[in-house]
This record gives structure tokens, C-alpha cells and sequence, in this order.
């Protein structure tokens, strides 16, 4: 169980709706349907609609300040098979990069390598009072697009699974380089936080609006002022 999944649900009921991408940048195909991830009848370009309605809002902030760059969408609503897809896809690319099969694991390596996938990855839970923050609809992987449409770098690729995912990886460095990413991330940060999304803290390109994750970050910011989870799992 993560700290996050302590808070209460109280379901709105608030209905998933299609994200416009016209006003946004967007890989396609969606990376994960590439992967041949089971979206089924849904769409990963889909959200809460307040969620929607927040993310247009942080796209014309940063209009405001970086005129012609654009909010780039990698993901967005995420049933718990897609989840559970990636969960396995994750696993099986971090025993491709050391070299191993599952086979030939201890108990104690095949446990060391599973807790670096979920250092990334929510379980995909089925409880409903535990939800993955993307089957909520009210989770949204962004990056950013700069006026000539080239993705901003930020250090990392989405979905890494090492510490240069972490946002504030680069924030002491002194590598110019490293002081260039960690300034693209806040800007990043920035746009989104202003329209009310909260950062996941060890991921740089996951925002979130309503669910657990967020009203947790809010509350350890002022735990004076507690805040519920107004989205649950879908479906």
C-alpha cells in the first residue's frame, strides 16, 4: 500500500471524457496500444472531465509564457488490465536489460527486481479503496512541445525506471546541461501546478487531479486543511 491510498474516496461520479487533442500534442499511436496494451472499448486519451477542463487551462498558462510550445499527452486513462499489461511489460524489460530470464532468479532477486518495477509502476489493484491513480481518470503523463515541435528534453524518457525520473533529480547539479532539464521540468511543473494538478514525487511527468495521490500531496502541505479523493477506479 502506498501513503496516498490512507485517503478516503468519496466518488463525484464525474463522467470520463475525451480530451481534445487539438489543443494539445500527442504521440500516435498511443505508445502503450502499440505494445499491443488491451484498451478494449476505451481510449487513453480520455480523463474526469473537471480534469479536462484543467489541463486546457494549464495549456493556456503555458501559452502565456512559452508562446506556440504545447502540453504533449503520453497517457492518460488507464483501465487496471492495461495496468497490469504494463506492470508485466516493465518487468520483462528489466530482466531484458540485466541480462535474466525469470527462470533462473532466487526468491530474493526476483523480489528486488519486482520492487524496482513499482518504484514506477502502481499495482493494479482491483480493491476499489486502492486504486491506480491513471484507472481514476484523473491521472495524465505530460511532457512539453516547443514551437518548432521538437519534445523538450527532460533528461529522462518517460517511463524510466531509475532515479533520473525522480523531478528534483537535477536540481543541485551544476552540469549545464543538467541545469537546462531540471528547468524544463519546472516549467512543466509549473503550468500544471498553477491549474491545480499536483506532481507525483518520483516521477517528473505525472500530474494528478482529484484522486488519492493528489489529496494526499495537498494534506502533507497543509494538514490543517484535509482534502478527500473525489475519484475512484472506473469500470
Amino acid at each position: 500500500m502506498r501513503p496516498y491510498h490512507k485517503v478516503l474516496i468519496l466518488e463525484c461520479g464525474e463522467p470520463l471524457v475525451e480530451i481534445p487533442l487539438g489543443r494539445f500534442a500527442v504521440e500516435s499511436p498511443h505508445p502503450y496500444e502499440r505494445l499491443g496494451a488491451p484498451y478494449g472499448e476505451v481510449s487513453p486519451y480520455f480523463l474526469r472531465k473537471s480534469v479536462v477542463d484543467s489541463l486546457i487551462v494549464a495549456q493556456n498558462y503555458l501559452q502565456q509564457i512559452r508562446p506556440n510550445w504545447l502540453i504533449q499527452i503520453f497517457d492518460a486513462y488507464r483501465p487496471v488490465q492495461v495496468q497490469q499489461f504494463m506492470v508485466n511489460y516493465a518487468f520483462s524489460q528489466a530482466l531484458e536489460m540485466r541480462g535474466l530470464s525469470e527462470a533462473e532468479l532466487s526468491p530474493d532477486r526476483l523480489s528486488e527486481i519486482w520492487e524496482e518495477v513499482y518504484k514506477i509502476w502502481a499495482e493494479p489493484s482491483l480493491d476499489k479503496t486502492t486504486p491506480p491513480p491513471h484507472s481514476t481518470g484523473a491521472a495524465v503523463d505530460v511532457t512539453l512541445v516547443d514551437d518548432v515541435g521538437g519534445i523538450v528534453d527532460m533528461g529522462s524518457p518517460i517511463d524510466e525506471m531509475s532515479e533520473r525520473s525522480h523531478p528534483l533529480h537535477f536540481a543541485n547539479t551544476t552540469d549545464l546541461q543538467g541545469q537546462q532539464y531540471h528547468a524544463n521540468r519546472q516549467l512543466l511543473c509549473s503550468v500544471m501546478e498553477k491549474a491545480g494538478f499536483k506532481r507525483n514525487p518520483r516521477e517528473w511527468w505525472h500530474f494528478s487531479l482529484g484522486d488519492q495521490m493528489w489529496a494526499w500531496l495537498n494534506n502533507e502541505a497543509n494538514p490543517d486543511n484535509p482534502f478527500n479523493a473525489r475519484y475512484g477506479r472506473l469500470f
